[in-house]
């Protein structure tokens, strides 16, 4: 932060559910932060497993919604109700920070006039799938971008400024992308929107590929929702589906990584396809730029990786606060 402004206070927003297995990381990773936390607060919404027990033991503020009411949105809206942070910082309950700068960057946009939400990188890690790893290699590239001026973010490692959710707080009818919507209306307003390479976090995915189509088709649902007339064939979808395989074979084919591979990148974009397409339902002609960040195949990536923004943090295998 700039030494004649004054520290913003950053409250860090967790959704879980039955994430006993994840949480103990990220928390640990936000202790570590060169930037110190206001506060934590988790949202939970019903787990059965240790989520609560292991985010209490950390000292964080525990706010419950109730299985029958609980939607993405309704599940932020109630955590940031609840901080009292000028800065609202969202994290999955499944990722975890790489360096030990990564809430120092990921809210330094906040200094440039306009900008009111800024989200980081994500990247996989062993457990991702070949495909899933890249879609997050075009969704997150490595070049930072003060005002992308397109209303894409990724609530799963973000932040926001909590006198702009104050003005319009999250949708909570959609089924999915209430990220994407709210930084849709806060373009609207006239902010701007940063995105961070140099905050990165790892993306745990370890979905079943049913879980996989349904993700997709509840955000195309979303999607329709939000940018009205956009819609997807069939034809469109397989085509997608094949032209990304055909991507995800070259590449994987270049990283030594096609025979562990051969079946699981197909796997994965058919249940990404047609979980879309099932959301989309009705053909029509997708053209609006913002669905190409979404589906088109990633182009290669053959760029260097830029220095580390920070120090790595290096985690145990016992992440337990209980001691």
């Amino acid at each position: 932060m700039s030494e004649n402004q004054p520290q913003r206070k950053v409250s860090a927003v967790i959704r879980a559910y039955n994430e006993g297995e994840h949480i103990g990381r990220l928390l640990k990773g936000l202790e570590q932060q060169t930037f110190k936390l206001h506060e934590v607060v988790l949202v939970d919404s019903g787990s059965t497993d240790d989520t609560v027990a292991i985010a209490e033991a950390a000292g964080c503020k525990i706010v419950h919604i109730a299985k029958n009411e609980f939607s993405f949105g309704r599940a932020l809206n109630r955590g940031c109700a609840a901080a009292t942070g000028d800065v609202l910082l969202f994290a999955s309950a499944h990722v975890y920070p790489v360096y030990d700068t990564y809430v120092e960057h990921l809210v330094s946009p906040f200094e440039r006039d306009g900008v009111a939400i800024a989200y980081g990188r994500q990247v996989g890690d062993e457990r991702t799938k070949f495909s899933e790893s890249r879609v997050m290699l075009k969704w997150f590239p490595t070049e930072n971008i003060w005002d992308q001026g397109h209303p894409f973010s990724n609530n799963a490692n973000a932040a926001v400024l909590r006198s702009v959710w104050q003005e319009t707080p999250y949708d909570e009818t959609l089924t999915g992308l209430e990220d994407l919507d709210f930084a849709q209306k806060a373009i609207d307003c006239g902010y701007k929107i940063a995105y961070v390479a140099d905050a990165p976090v790892v993306h745990v995915h370890e979905e079943s590929w049913s879980v996989t189509r349904n993700r997709y088709r509840r955000e195309a649902i979303a999607y329709a929702r939000i940018v009205e007339g956009t819609k997807m064939s069939l034809s469109r979808a397989v085509g997608l589906a094949l032209s990304n395989i055909a991507g995800d074979y070259l590449d994987a084919a270049k990283a030594g990584r096609l025979k562990s591979n051969i079946l699981g990148i197909p796997m994965f974009r058919f249940a990404q396809f047609i979980g879309a397409w099932e959301g989309f339902r009705k053909p029509d002609d997708v053209s609006v730029r913002l669905l190409e960040r979404f589906y088109y195949p990633a182009e290669a990536q053959g760029k260097a990786l830029p220095p580390a923004p920070g120090n790595k943090i290096v985690y145990s295998e016992d992440v337990s606060f209980n001691h």
